[in-house]
């Protein structure tokens, strides 16, 4: 099956270590309250568990249903029912189930630990950690599911926006790829790319109204030396220096027709369809394109696929930190259980097996000859790009935040507003969400 689309604003934070001490214990009952509930249990380790996962990118409906049957082959006392929903309505089913503790695990976004932690939906694992995870898995993954010193899940997913780019368009244009490491180069590119009629618009991106279109301007704001909020953490600074930088820089590719006008109707499934038919030549995307583009049956492309680390701008290149964790639902009356299935499909060794579909959260991984050879193009732009990695900020209200940063970034994107007054218009908004 193919895969789908995937999520996900902004201090600029090199995740490179997780400075957390962990210590082993057994995994407790329901001591938490909130919105989560408090009628959480230890229960059996034995029994029926539901579990939440997205439709869409990193492994797909059929990886997690082998994993699921692997791990009963190894559990048989344990029955894990999977339910798969849409990235887009991934959070709100997580909070509208919590009360009726209807699912065990729930697959949670890196941006979703300091609200789903501080209202006690997700159980803090800290004490489960084995002491060991904290140097054997990558410091980025190990952020996914922190939130002020403490875990609220087990990172699964590994994820940041690569470059691709269509090898055979660039050789038409006389485009080198090694040119494409910053974006000033990558603007040379289109422009070569569009003056030689190579195709109409060089570059696609994921801006429609959605947390993809605040992942990609995650990374540009990062490029441009910008940060989400102030150095004290009380407000916002997106509207000023490289926030107001990255969304000029935006706008100008759309104002420059390098940038397909689609792009502010398109999520990033829409982008891989877009470029694997052959229709843009450059593209940002999560690591499930490469596959797909390459993929015969679901690509004109096949073979002409390029993948690189993002290109930088003045300050640096870093990617936006995608990733995901597996957790354990505070209300869960069979957390010991739920705990058993968690560790076993975020493994060294599960994840290895499926790297072709997401690459995986553990150091020692990136030296196994099956994982580079699941993906030899991709596993050593991945070592660089996963050394430095920007983390939308750890706010209890981010998701409000970000859909109002995503309705006044495409104010400006679609003409509504100039992009200074609608980032003033957002930081206005927002600034009394951290209170």
């Amino acid at each position: 099956m193919s895969e789908l689309s995937r999520r996900r604003l902004l201090q600029l934070s090199a995740v490179t270590g997780a400075g957390l001490l962990l210590a082993a214990c057994d995994v407790g009952g329901g001591s938490d309250t909130g919105a989560g509930g408090d009628s959480g249990a230890a229960g059996t380790g034995e029994g029926q568990i539901k579990a939440l996962f997205m439709k869409q990118a990193g492994y797909s409906e059929d990886d997690i249903r082998a994993m699921t049957d692997e791990f009963h082959k190894k559990y048989p006392k344990i029955t894990v029912e999977p339910s798969f929903v849409a990235y887009e309505a991934l959070h709100d089913k997580i909070v509208a189930a919590a009360p009726a503790s209807t699912f065990d695990v729930v697959l949670i976004d890196v941006i979703w630990p300091a609200e789903f932690g501080s209202k006690r939906i997700v159980t803090d694992v800290t004490d489960q950690f084995p002491a060991a995870w904290k140097s054997d898995m990558l410091g980025g993954a190990l952020a996914t599911a922190a939130y002020r010193d403490r875990y609220y899940g087990v990172p699964w997913i590994l994820d940041t926006k690569y470059f691709f780019y269509n090898t055979d368009m660039l050789t038409g244009a006389g485009v080198e790829p090694a040119g494409l490491s910053t974006w000033d180069g990558v603007l040379a590119a289109a422009r070569a790319l569009k003056a030689k009629k190579v195709v109409d618009y060089p570059l696609i991106w994921s801006w429609k109204q959605a947390e993809a279109l605040i992942c990609d301007y995650t990374q540009l704001v990062g490029a441009f030396g910008g940060k989400f909020l102030s150095d004290d953490g009380r407000s916002v600074a997106f509207n000023t220096g490289g926030g107001l930088q990255a969304l000029e820089f935006m706008k100008n590719t759309l104002d420059s027709k390098l940038t397909n006008p689609n792009s502010v109707e398109s999520l990033e499934e829409d982008v891989r369809k877009i470029f694997s038919d052959g229709q843009a030549a450059m593209a940002l995307n999560w690591t499930y394109m490469f596959n797909a583009a390459n993929d015969p049956q679901q690509s004109k492309i096949a073979g002409k696929v390029g993948v690189a680390a993002t290109p930088a701008g003045p300050a640096g290149g870093p990617g936006v930190n995608g990733s995901m964790a597996l957790s354990v639902s505070s209300g869960s009356k069979n957390q010991k259980a739920a705990w058993t299935y968690v560790s076993y499909i975020t493994s060294a060794e599960v994840q290895a097996k499926y790297a072709k579909s997401s690459l995986p959260c553990w150091t020692t991984s990136y030296d196994d000859a099956a994982v580079v050879s699941a993906l030899p193009q991709v596993v050593p732009v991945a070592r660089k790009q996963l050394a430095t990695l920007i983390a939308r900020p750890q706010v209890p209200r981010y998701n409000e935040i970000s859909q109002i940063l995503q309705v006044e970034v495409q104010n400006a994107l679609l003409g509504r507003k100039p992009a200074k007054k609608a980032l003033d218009d957002a930081a206005d908004q927002a600034r009394t969400l951290l209170s």
